[in-house]
């Protein structure tokens, strides 16, 4: 293992080991509070552009295996952490973390103080960084975080959607290594691909959906000609305020289709409607998030990973809060209050979990 400098804009300085690819990347620094899913959470399109700092000290002990991926590859700029294991026992992995890092080209760097890397965030914010194996020039370094664009004003979800639509059959992983199929496809969702996890799509499946995926700028017209008995409208990465076209075609939509969204799909839901988007301090990532159903008084534990928040004041007289997180308050669930359409900031279909609010794919398929 050869020397990293993890430098933030703000000139804090952290010197670890380099593990997984060599050279230099940048992006925002956020953290993460799942003790478990480092893989889920490497190859979650949510995360393009930024660098994840994992506040589980032990990373990497059960390896990778490409069965539970979130989508085709990692998206990751970075990955940070206390401890790598380069040693990994589990009989479903194929690789070491390391090794999945390098042939992705992505750094890990291990051997800082993550605790005082959360703390420094939490304090301060989520702020840009880069991390070098390359350059052990600090000023240099600094100069380069400063110089980083800021997530927002981005469209970041054009480097993640696909680039043609396909058909999506295949259900969770069982335990004899294979994925649940129904016997019979009961409803066809439409689901517009802004980063969407795969974990989704097989939680739909289990539902007896057959889901066609398409492209993020896919539009109301190419929408109507798949014939769908209902929208979902996906998770992605960044700012939704500047995806202009998302938004048009989420309004147009839901106008005539029941409809589900999560996290991003949330915000683009609240958009579409006049309603509004801001920047959280430090967002909400991990899988330990308490959130209170309003409608059942009910409090699940969650998993989340987003940067920005609703604000539906404006369209109080059109939708409802149904969730809210009860750490800061924020909301984390809006309906309609007159059309088949409801949406979620968490994520209710997180692997490996928790799996508390699994049931809503079974509210979303009761909908169609």
């Amino acid at each position: 293992m050869s020397k990293a400098f993890l430098v933030f804009e703000d000139g804090l300085v952290f010197e670890g080991e380099s593990f997984g690819a060599v050279g230099e990347s940048t992006g925002e620094v956020v953290f993460n509070t799942s003790m478990t899913g480092y893989q889920e959470i490497l190859t979650d399109p949510s995360y393009y552009g930024q660098m994840v700092t994992m506040t589980y000290p032990l990373i990497g002990n059960y390896g990778i295996n490409e069965e539970d991926f979130e989508s085709i590859k990692p998206f990751v700029s970075a990955f940070i952490v206390k401890e790598y294991s380069p040693i990994y026992s589990n009989y479903r992995a194929t690789s070491s973390l390391g090794d999945f890092l390098k042939k992705h080209g992505i750094i890990g760097i291990q051997g800082i103080d993550t605790r005082m890397v959360v703390r420094h965030i939490r304090e301060a914010g989520s702020m840009n960084a880069v991390i070098s194996t390359i350059d052990n020039d600090k000023e240099s370094l600094k100069q380069k975080a400063k110089n980083i664009p800021s997530i927002v004003g981005q469209d970041l979800v054009q480097y993640v959607t696909c680039n043609e639509p396909y058909e999506w059959l295949e259900g969770s992983w069982q335990l004899d290594g294979s994925f649940y199929k129904p016997k019979k496809y009961s409803k066809h969702v439409v689901a517009l691909d802004f980063g969407i996890k795969r974990n989704i799509l097989r939680y739909l499946v289990d539902e007896g959906c057959r889901v066609t995926v398409v492209p993020a700028k896919t539009t109301f017209e190419e929408i109507e000609k798949l014939k769908p008995d209902g929208i979902f409208i996906s998770n992605g990465p960044g700012d939704p305020a500047p995806l202009y076209y998302a938004i048009e075609t989420v309004a147009k939509v839901t106008e005539k289709y029941p409809s589900f969204g999560i996290c991003l799909g949330n915000q683009l839901l609240a958009l579409a409607y006049g309603g509004t988007t801001y920047k959280l301090k430090f967002g909400h990532h991990g899988g330990n998030q308490p959130v209170k159903d309003l409608t059942t008084g009910k409090v699940e534990i969650t998993a989340q990973n987003h940067c920005f928040a609703v604000d539906i004041q404006k369209i109080l007289d059109k939708f409802e809060i149904t969730h809210i997180n009860l750490n800061d308050d924020t909301v984390e669930g809006i309906k309609h209050k007159t059309k088949s359409i409801f949406a979620v900031q968490y994520h209710p279909e997180n692997g490996p979990g928790p799996h508390d609010a699994k049931y809503l794919f079974k509210r979303f398929v009761e909908l169609l």
